[in-house]
């Protein structure tokens, strides 16, 4: 089902402050920055290799982050496996009886689509992201 990680997202309080850290302790300098209004949140990206690290700030507390940073602070908030095709996935886990927190899979970052697997449906807690890259987006891009 999972062909490979795609991203490990991580919530912070502030998306400036997070990559200023990435950059002065990890020497991480290329960030794409991704602005969500309708989401309320505020997202940096950068390429680790395959994997794309995620750093996500409420910008509301309308936010889904929101809650989290509030209740546990900056960390770890989900990690995604990339699928084929999420669809098939998705059908695959609730045959399985593995419950989910999204019905259908919807527009994620890159011209992707997502999903979450709930968190307590035996993933130990962690939050997971279904995550189907669409045709005619480019590999490894970081470019929406």
């Amino acid at each position: 089902m999972f062909t490979h990680v795609d991203h490990i997202g991580f919530v912070v309080a502030d998306v400036d402050a997070a990559v200023a850290h990435y950059r002065a302790a990890f020497g991480m300098e290329e960030w794409e920055r991704i602005s969500l209004p309708e989401r309320h949140a505020d997202i940096a990206v950068a390429r680790l290799g395959d994997t794309l690290l995620e750093l996500i700030a409420p910008t509301s507390e309308e936010a889904s982050f929101a809650r989290f940073l509030r209740e546990k602070g900056a960390g770890i908030h989900h990690i995604a496996y990339r699928v084929d095709d999420i669809a098939a996935a998705m059908a695959d886990l609730r045959a399985r009886g593995v419950p989910l927190i999204d019905k259908e899979a919807r527009p994620g970052i890159h011209n992707t689509l997502v999903a979450f697997v709930h968190p307590k449906a035996g993933a130990q807690g962690v939050l997971i992201e279904l995550v189907q890259h669409q045709h005619g987006h480019a590999e490894g891009s970081t470019h929406p």
